[in-house]
């Protein structure tokens, strides 16, 4: 199977447009419409749903552009491995972690010289890609065990109830019975333990006004003075710092401690960044 027809294939699915497809590509229209038909000719399959103004996947579309994204990543880490040359380092990283603590890491091994590929995802995703050889080495907040693989503590976190400075309604604490009466934003930190603990905190059935699956969007609800959230400490540490959020003190429920996790391959372990200090 031709890699330069899979990455048309992913830029259409990306610009879902054939004519930006050519133009980025700086060829013909048609070289893109037959490099698709190649490709649905290879698989025997509809990729795509196409009108005058929409492109879309079909459903075997979907399955197929997640295989194509994993072997254009493979032959680009193949070709940087055989060339040789200093290594990029592909690391893998749950949202939270990374604004949390890997970043730092990242920007100081930049300065020193080093180059990474970094991805940031769900749990699930990323622990797919390390398995695939996609990924040197992930950071999520699971604890995982595979036969040939390493899952070292990394650090430790906590949640806190937060709210923008001004905003801040509970400068003296806040009690469990109170949570459901405040607009608090909800996240899916993709990860079942810190999902359980903050549905325990609110009743059952309680709806949020705000719903998301990525942290830093959290962090946008706080900056528009729009109600509360549950942050890990460590992704808000500057906002803190500079007295643009406030943390707001649990007066009879605890804080979740959140550890997370470094996964590689045993061999790899070199490529990890040394365990860190507890943000808390």
């Amino acid at each position: 199977m031709n890699t330069e027809n899979l990455r048309t294939f992913l830029l259409l699915v990306k610009l879902k447009n054939f004519t930006r497809v050519a133009e980025q590509l700086f060829v013909a229209q048609s070289t893109v419409t037959n490099r698709i038909a190649e490709l649905e000719r290879e698989t025997d399959v509809r990729l795509l749903r196409r009108d005058t103004r929409n492109v879309a996947l079909t459903e075997e579309g979907k399955t197929f552009s997640d295989y194509a994204r994993r072997i254009v990543e493979m032959e680009d880490a193949c070709i940087g491995a055989v060339r040789g040359g200093m290594r990029q380092i592909r690391l893998g990283a749950t949202n939270a972690v990374y604004e949390g603590v890997v970043k730092d890491r990242v920007f100081r091994g930049i300065a020193e010289g080093k180059s990474y590929r970094v991805t940031i995802g769900h749990t699930a995703g990323i622990l797919e890609m390390l398995w695939d050889g996609l990924l040197d080495v992930a950071y999520i907040y699971q604890d995982v065990r595979r036969a040939g693989y390493l899952c070292m503590p990394f650090s430790r976190d906590e949640l806190v109830f937060l709210a923008r400075a001004d905003k801040n309604g509970f400068p003296d604490g806040i009690r469990q019975e109170q949570l459901a009466g405040v607009p608090c934003a909800m996240c899916n930190f993709s990860l079942q333990e810190i999902g359980s603990y903050l549905r325990e905190l609110f009743p059952a059935g309680h709806v949020f006004p705000f719903e998301v699956d990525n942290s830093n969007k959290v962090k946008d609800f706080l900056n528009a003075g729009l109600g509360y959230a549950f942050l890990p400490r460590g992704i808000v540490k500057e906002e803190l710092s500079s007295g643009k959020f406030a943390e707001i003190v649990p007066l009879d429920f605890t804080r979740m401690q959140i550890p997370s996790y470094c996964v590689c391959r045993k061999e790899d372990k070199a490529l990890c960044f040394a365990p860190d200090q507890d943000v808390v």
